[in-house]
């Protein structure tokens, strides 16, 4: 847990709730703080298995899977790929587009490029192309608000995301070893489904299931279990989607490692379908595995 990112003081909060659990099952469950020296310290304590509770780069994008890969530890979550290519929003737009997901229009946007460049006419959402929980992410409803919003994305990457930006519900749904468990309507009192609306108590509401027509809602469950299967996740991902006045389902991106905080939604859609916290972080841990068969 940790680690490097922007969502570090999240992955904390993920970390220490994973270990009240694992223990009170009865695992010997020990919190690493991820440093430099990673290695030395799965070492050191012995570690069997791991439970990754990272989010954002090096612990949600491959590269702590390919190091635990590499050192026969297995792990929780998705396979190093599929990892990479949830973290990396073209990428996984590429694969959505190829495997008939529905996804709002998009363009890549590289630094330096101008915004007189972006085809795509307003309202948009900017985003960079490899950071969670919004981070770096605009709504632009004027084309003036463009070059604002390239330069927030900037910040955090050298390549972000247009997409075109669709009105309706914001849906969440929660993917259990390639099953939907349930959908979830997240309700900002800001307007805005931003980092502090999401890990601030009260502002948001959560509504589960989902208020949408029947059809809809099974339309959304669908699309979220074909993202996740065109990426090759594993384990329990997130499926983040909107949903228009008319039912039309788009999925928006693919969450690998989503969060287990208080304040997360899929242990919240999993103890609406009858799963415990505690049986839900052993259900994931009971998937942990190795995908790179390496002779030792």
């Amino acid at each position: 847990m940790g680690g490097f990112s922007g969502e570090k003081k999240i992955s904390r909060m993920s970390g220490r709730e994973v270990v009240k659990a694992l223990r009170s099952k009865g695992y010997r469950a020990i919190p690493i703080e991820v440093r430099k020296n990673l290695s030395q310290l799965l070492r050191r304590h012995k570690i069997e298995v791991v439970f990754n509770a990272l989010h954002g780069k090096i612990g949600e994008d491959g590269c702590v899977q390919g190091l635990l890969e590499v050192m026969g530890i297995p792990y929780t979550g998705s396979g190093l790929a599929a990892s990479a290519l949830s973290m990396d929003k073209i990428l996984a737009k590429e694969l959505f587009v190829k495997n008939r997901v529905p996804t709002p229009a998009y363009q890549v946007v590289r630094r330096g490029q101008s915004p007189n460049e972006i085809r795509l006419a307003p309202p948009l959402v900017v985003k960079p192309r490899a950071e969670g929980s919004t981070l770096g992410v605009s709504i632009v409803r004027r084309r003036r608000e463009i070059p604002a919003a390239l330069a927030r994305a900037f910040k955090f990457d050298s390549t972000c995301l247009a997409e075109k930006y669709i009105p309706g519900k914001e849906i969440a749904v929660a993917v259990l070893d390639g099953k939907a468990l349930g959908a979830i309507e997240i309700r900002p009192l800001t307007g805005f489904y931003d980092f502090k609306t999401k890990y601030t108590a009260g502002m948001a509401r959560h509504l589960y299931p989902a208020p949408l027509k029947r059809g809809a809602y099974r339309r959304t469950l669908r699309a979220a279990e074909m993202a996740s299967a065109a990426l090759e996740c594993e384990g329990a991902p997130r499926v983040d989607l909107r949903v228009t006045p008319e039912g039309r389902v788009y999925v928006l991106e693919v969450n690998a490692l989503p969060g287990l905080t208080p304040f997360s939604l899929l242990p919240e859609i999993a103890r609406a379908e009858g799963i415990s916290f505690p049986d839900l972080v052993e259900k994931i841990l009971n998937g942990a595995k190795l995908r790179v068969h390496v002779a030792r």
